[in-house]
């Protein structure tokens, strides 16, 4: 509750050396006004004042009492037990939240009528425009991947973007907001940006256009030199040293700083950058860049990491930067990479050196390309043996610093999926066509610009056949381990699907994996306008997510038949028993390849550097104290202990099927 001023309060304010202008309006607290703490300032406009009794316990001990301290303020309406102090400029048209703190600033002002970042038009993956998406601060990483990469659905694009654009016209106001709590201190220029509570914004240039959406759970800090303009910033993520942000999103619980600087891109759930750049970049979930020579461009990107000078280019032709290329999902660069693109990377891929010859490696995922000779050869799978893709996957849910109860980004962290086990199938196909094409005897094979040697492509078919009996042993007995079953039966009703959605093709919308038929749905939803609002497009994100488990199974159920010769409507326990003993010989084979691969990261060429002095005894203690001993690594355990977990646990369901 307000009241007007009374005439001594107003006499005891203009004694107190504050400039009234005329026909400013002020009103005050009922209780907890008190007009002394309230000295040196300009009033003017519209000013509503909270109560002032608070005080602040800032580092070092000091106490700083709420008031308004040497300010100039229109048309402001101040909560309840805040500091605003030493405004050199102005503040004008904002609505500060309780217990705000404000010391040291230049100007904060909302000049006109606007949506605080809320519709800007982001030229990712192409800078010459074309695959626009209109940023807001509820856009999830699944809908911005539909809106840049779904153009051959114009209908569905314009009305998917008319959604974001209602929303935007629904915060569209000549008042800006700082949320209770919120921090802003040694900081030059705000305009038209609004701040949610429990934001830090400290020392930061120049914040132009946009929104902070900082929550109490997950508040967010803005640092030192930042400038952003056009933007909205996320829930949790912190901003920081010397940052440059224009025309950018940057999703929840995300990190920049050590002067990375971004235009025209969009970042999504635990993205990190450091010291290098990005121009028109679609990052997904977890994208990870910390090298100062490192340029990220015209690129789609998810749970990726960019070794120091990773680069890429847009320039095949002369037409300007058109091209755009993808390392799907887990792929990484080694230090100083180099792709043309246009060019598609299969995920969990590992690129290493420079790459002109634009390949497409999206069907023989978890494989390395190497450069040798100006070639770009291939090793297919061979990334599934690896102790680093392992431990990456192990790591990104742990990683996961989103504290906000609402999660903008639903996120499937698992290798082995329907979206990369059918790329698997494919790829078994691929190279079993090369072998038959090009003979067993041949010394290579090529693919899509790429080589493949002949002992690679051989490993290549084990590795994909290994992970294949994997993932469809693993989804069965999974099922089975959900009930009790005593019969044949039995057993044929616990594997009857629970929804007859997911046998089909399935997609990954940029950390979201989807059967691309419920994509599709979503998308006609969207074009009959039966789906028509933020929320509809976050529950229907959701439900897929929620139900992944089943459509999984479902795509699991009726590839027994293609990839085994099972058809698993009429599965005898025989039949279950040869998958069963198939995912146990897949599960411990590929285990020992990843501790075998665990094991060279301890011996003596790993030792290379330890020991001062050099005597081999010196370096193998001094690289023991550092890293540990092979056997009590916690990653080995973890290993040994999934070999015995799901030796026992193959061993049961063997028992369990063989009684029937």
């Amino acid at each position: 509750m307000t009241r007007k001023l009374s005439p001594n309060e107003l006499e005891s304010l203009i004694a107190q050396g504050n400039i009234i202008l005329p026909d400013t309006d002020i009103e005050v607290a009922e209780n907890g006004f008190d007009p002394s703490f309230v000295r040196g300032c300009q009033l003017s406009g519209r000013i509503r004042i909270g109560a002032n009794q608070g005080i602040f316990d800032l580092p070092g001990g000091m106490k700083k009492h709420a008031g308004l301290f040497c300010a100039k303020l229109h048309n402001v309406e101040i909560g309840d037990d805040c500091l605003v102090s030493e405004v050199h400029n102005y503040i004008a048209n904002y609505r500060i939240g309780n217990n705000a703190f404000i010391e040291n600033v230049g100007k904060i002002v909302t000049e006109y009528d606007s949506t605080f970042g809320n519709g800007v038009r982001v030229s990712v993956l192409n800078e010459t425009g074309g695959r626009e998406v209109t940023i807001y601060d509820r856009l999830s990483s699944h809908q911005a991947y539909m809106s840049a990469l779904y153009r051959h659905r114009p209908d569905f694009v314009r009305k998917l973007d008319r959604i974001a654009l209602d929303y935007a016209e629904s915060v569209r106001s000549s008042t800006g907001e700082i949320g209770d709590e919120a921090t802003i201190v040694n900081t030059v220029t705000i305009a038209n940006v609004r701040i949610g509570s429990h934001c830090r914004i400290s020392g930061a240039s120049r914040l132009c256009n946009g929104t902070i959406n900082s929550c109490e759970p997950a508040s967010v800090r803005i640092g030192h030199n930042v400038v952003a303009e056009d933007f909205i910033i996320c829930s949790g993520s912190q901003i920081e040293d010397g940052t440059m942000l224009t025309r950018c999103f940057v999703g929840q619980a995300c990190i920049f700083g050590h002067s990375y600087s971004a235009t025209d891109s969009l970042f999504f759930s635990n993205c990190q950058g450091e010291n290098g750049e990005a121009c028109a970049v679609f990052a997904g979930p977890y994208t990870v860049t910390h090298h100062k020579s490192t340029l990220l461009i015209a690129g789609n990107f998810s749970f990726m990491n960019a070794g120091s000078g990773s680069n890429q280019s847009n320039h095949m032709y002369k037409l300007g930067p058109i091209h755009q290329g993808t390392l799907e999902r887990g792929a990484k660069t080694a230090s100083d990479s180099y792709i043309l693109w246009p060019s598609r990377v299969g995920a969990f891929s590992l690129v290493m050196g420079r790459h002109v010859t634009h390949s497409d490696t999206t069907n023989l995922p978890f494989s390395y390309l190497i450069e040798k000779g100006n070639n770009t050869y291939l090793a297919p799978g061979v990334n599934l043996r690896s102790v680093g893709t392992i431990r990456d996957a192990q790591k990104w849910p742990k990683r996961d610093g989103r504290k906000d109860s609402r999660k903008l980004d639903q996120i499937n962290f698992d290798l082995l999926t329907p979206f990369t086990v059918q790329k698997m199938i494919k790829g078994l196909e691929i190279l079993k066509s090369l072998l038959e094409a090009s003979g067993e005897l041949s010394d290579i094979y090529s693919f899509h610009s790429t080589k493949i040697t002949n002992s690679a492509l051989h490993k290549g078919i084990d590795f994909y056949t290994m992970a294949i009996d994997k993932f469809m042993g693993e989804c069965m007995v999974a099922r089975l381990h959900k009930g009790d079953f005593s019969s044949e039966e039995d057993m044929r009703q616990l594997l009857k699907p629970d929804s007859p959605i997911g046998s089909g093709e399935w997609v990954d919308l940029s950390g979201l994996i989807v059967p691309k038929s419920e994509v599709e749905a979503l998308m006609n939803d969207v074009e009959e306008e039966r789906i028509t609002s933020v929320d509809q497009i976050e529950e229907a994100f959701k439900a897929m997510n929620d139900n992944f488990s089943s459509y999984e199974w479902t795509w699991a159920f009726q590839h027994y038949q293609k990839i085994y010769g099972v058809n698993p409507s009429r599965m005898t326990p025989e039949d279950a028993v040869k998958i069963v003993n198939r995912w146990k010989d897949a599960v411990l084979r590929l285990d020992k390849m990843i501790y075998e691969d665990a094991r060279k990261e301890f011996n003596l060429s790993s030792m290379t550097g330890f020991g001062a002095d050099g005597d081999r005894d010196q370096k193998e203690q001094d690289f023991e104290q550092v890293r540990g001993d092979f056997e009590s690594n916690s990653f080995v355990g973890v290993v040994l202990k999934h070999i015995e977990e799901k030796s026992a646990l193959a061993e049961h369901m063997l028992e369990v099927l063989e009684k029937l």
